[in-house]
């Protein structure tokens, strides 16, 4: 097999077999194919997409890229993995709280990728904290901590780590079996006994609509359960951001309100439990999601969720008191100013994309490869969907470095949000349960 055949294949729009797709998925991690060629493939595959067995053996190869773990713990490794949002922090309660039911989780996360903020962009934001670990100190960490977010070593997956940055820059992030064999291969590479995907739909989801987020929570679950790891999915609401907050440092600052009980962000409460309580009992820490959930709020109201997460970001670098000083070590942005609307009514539609899109061009994301991101910018208190807004109610505040940049946000933030008419009623959050 060569990487040209396989491309003239693609280019024809014609599927490819599985041993194909297994052949390229492996010369990515290799170095045996040019970024071109990956930009090529990865252009292709949207074309004409894979087959089932195509797909595994893609997510397979890019696993085998590089080293998986195995784990010898007193409890089960288990993780969660988001497609994405606006707001999405969910990880951050999430890790420690499973920590505290007794699972252990190694989450080997992303940065963002689009219009989405990434796990890691928002930890980073942190003094001192250091996603990028030896294999030797994840498994230290994990097995003293209970979890670790982190992203993925140079050994664990490599063929996802260049493809991943290549979809970014060209274009082809929402195909449905590239998400599959990114989000799965690295996990897997994990050495999982259990996973629980949060499949987003919505403005702000990758997948808009729900027959396409459907199709690829399936898509999701048949290829890692295929592969022996027990798995459900979730298909939760991103037609608005999921918490306040849009933006690394501000995102961080909401979760260590809710953490610590200063003040609860509901829907990143609600996720979180609604996803470690399927977690716990996909994993057999709890009977059935129901009694995980309680698990999970007695973890978060007990404080040894908080506990778990102050340890973690110590074990990576970070302060060892950050819980009880966060607000002095996260970056505070140096132009603060409301956003108020053109009209006054009832918030009836959130354009959540063009919200990501607006934190990106903040700085708080990446336009290209190697960008240096602004931890400290984006937006706080985002007006939800049945909010009424006025005058003298701001739909958000802006973070800003320069005063131009929080005038072309402003406008930004505007044009993301429709106000009038008949007033809309905040949309379901889970909507979906997909699996075990």
């Amino acid at each position: 097999m060569d990487a040209k055949a396989i491309l003239s294949i693609l280019r024809r729009g014609h599927e490819i077999s599985a041993q194909e797709a297994a052949w390229f998925g492996g010369a990515v991690g290799a170095g045996a194919v040019t970024d071109a060629q990956v930009g090529a493939f990865a252009m292709g595959v949207c074309r004409a997409p894979l087959s089932e067995a195509a797909r595994v053996a893609l997510t397979q190869a890019m696993r085998d890229s590089g080293e998986v773990l195995t784990w010898d713990l007193p409890g089960p490794v288990l993780d969660k993995h988001s497609t994405g949002g606006v707001g999405d922090a969910v990880s951050l309660p999430l890790a420690p709280a499973l920590a505290a039911c007794g699972a252990y989780v190694p989450m080997i996360s992303g940065r963002g990728l689009g219009h989405t903020g990434g796990t890691l962009d928002k930890l980073e934001a942190i003094p001192g904290y250091t996603a990028e670990v030896s294999q030797q100190q994840l498994r230290e960490i994990v097995a003293d901590v209970g979890c670790a977010i982190v992203g993925a070593s140079g050994e664990i997956a490599p063929s996802d780590k260049r493809l991943y940055a290549i979809r970014d820059v060209t274009g082809t992030v929402e195909s449905i079996d590239l998400i599959t064999a990114s989000i799965l291969s690295k996990k897997l590479a994990a050495g999982l006994e259990g996973l629980v995907l949060d499949v987003k739909v919505g403005s702000g989801a990758f997948m808009e609509d729900i027959d396409s987020a459907r199709a690829l929570a399936q898509s999701l679950v048949s290829t890692a359960t295929g592969a022996g790891c027990r798995t459900a999915a979730l298909i939760t609401d991103m037609s608005q951001p999921l918490i306040d907050s849009a933006g690394n440092a501000l995102e961080v600052a909401e979760v260590m309100r809710t953490l610590t009980g200063e003040a609860v962000t509901e829907p990143l409460w609600q996720l979180t439990v609604a996803l470690g309580g399927a977690l716990l009992a996909t994993g057999g820490l709890a009977d059935d999601a129901d009694a995980g959930e309680t698990k999970i709020e007695d973890a978060l109201r007990s404080g040894r969720a908080v506990e778990g997460f102050e340890r973690m970001i110590a074990a990576l670098g970070g302060p060892s008191d950050f819980v009880g000083s966060w607000r002095r070590y996260l970056p505070v942005a140096p132009v603060v100013r409301d956003i108020f609307p053109e009209a006054t009514g009832p918030v009836t539609g959130i354009d959540t994309r063009a919200v990501g899109m607006a934190v990106v061009h903040l700085g708080g994301g990446r336009l290209r490869e190697g960008d240096v991101l602004d931890h400290s910018v984006g937006f706080d208190r985002l007006a939800g969907i049945g909010a009424e807004v006025s005058a003298a109610w701001p739909l958000a505040q802006v973070h800003a470095a320069t005063e131009a940049d929080a005038e072309a946000a402003e406008a930004a933030i505007r044009g993301a949000y429709t106000i009038g008419g008949a007033g809309a009623a905040p949309p379901l959050l889970v909507q979906e349960r997909i699996g075990p």
